[in-house]
């Protein structure tokens, strides 16, 4: 393993299923990883079974990793991973603030919008760690098959070009494959917003609707996408890359997608506090969706299918009554763009 892209020692904050993917697919290539996890019980299980049973069963970790409850070891990092639930990053960076770590280089690895401020969560650390130069690391990537070591492709969306090739060297393998793109605004949104969209197709296909139908909201779903990113500055050719189609097609289409499997459950008819409370893992579109709303509002642009997903997850609007709107909606050219 080559050393000269200085990033050796990698800090992952977050053992979900995705920081712990992260954490195995960078220590098989040798890079010395710590994984921190809110729970000192679970840090210390990591360590004991050399496993991380509640959120990636079955899997044997790597050597090269190690889980802590200290965020303070972060100091001793060259490169910080991001990967907690998204609601929970402005909390964390901002423990880092008066660390050391805080002027490392930091990669935003969750997906989601901060529900609060309606910021992107590049734009939560940009505030929270002004020093820390930044990328985003998105696209198509179901974690167990990362941690697998089974092929996968990401977008790596940095600004600073130089930094952008460093970390694809830090961070790609023969497996794992970030492909160098200059617009991390565009790779957030398509992140956020596909989770939002995979509810809305799972609700379809619970509901009976058709093959059809999906095909129809992943479409009009990615254009959507299309014009929340370029309302924020981001640029449409992002959106049709992996951290746009890609990873919209991967989460509607399978229902190993936590988002698509609430849809899923919901369009079946089961209660969203039920289905929530039978699981251990964040879905991220059900906080994305309020989130998204509002920006567009904010930005003056319409998202239909978004509202629509919102609506029934935190407005009680029945799914029928729901899908009837949206059927009503006035024909209109395909490739137009509404305010």
């Amino acid at each position: 393993m080559a050393a000269s892209d200085g990033f050796d020692r990698i800090f992952i904050i977050g053992a979900g299923a995705w920081g712990t993917a992260l954490a195995q697919t960078l220590a098989r290539v040798g890079r010395e990883v710590v994984l921190w996890a809110h729970d000192p019980a679970t840090a210390a299980a990591i360590n004991r079974d050399r496993a991380n049973a509640a959120f990636l069963p079955g899997l044997a970790l790597a050597a090269g990793i190690r889980a802590t409850a200290a965020l303070d070891e972060a100091a001793a990092a060259d490169l910080l991973l991001f990967a907690p639930p998204a609601q929970h990053l402005r909390e964390l960076a901002a423990a880092l603030a008066p660390s050391p770590a805080s002027c490392l280089p930091a990669v935003v690895c969750s997906k989601g919008i901060e529900i609060e401020s309606g910021a992107l969560l590049s734009e939560v650390l940009a505030e929270t760690l002004p020093a820390a130069p930044l990328a985003v690391l998105s696209g198509p990537t179901f974690a167990a098959e990362v941690a697998r070591g089974l092929p996968t492709a990401v977008t790596l969306a940095c600004r600073d070009a130089a930094l952008g090739q460093r970390l694809v060297t830090a961070l790609g393998s023969r497996t794992f494959r970030p492909y160098l793109a200059a617009d991390p605004v565009g790779a957030e949104i398509g992140g956020a917003v596909k989770n939002v969209l995979a509810i809305a197709c799972g609700i379809v296909l619970g509901r009976g609707l058709g093959e059809n139908a999906r095909a129809s909201l992943i479409t009009r779903g990615l254009a959507e996408m299309v014009r929340l990113a370029v309302a924020k500055g981001g640029r449409p050719a992002t959106l049709m890359g992996l951290s746009g189609l890609g990873d919209l097609t991967l989460t509607c289409t399978s229902a190993q997608s936590r988002n698509f499997s609430l849809g899923l459950a919901l369009g079946e008819g089961r209660a969203l506090d039920a289905v929530l409370a039978g699981r251990r893992s964040v879905a991220e579109g059900v906080t994305s969706a309020p989130a998204a709303v509002a920006l567009a509002r904010r930005l003056g642009i319409e998202m239909p299918i978004a509202v629509a997903v919102d609506s029934i997850l935190h407005h009680g609007a029945a799914i029928d009554a729901v899908v009837a709107a949206l059927l009503a909606r006035p024909f209109r050219s395909e490739n137009a763009i509404p305010p």
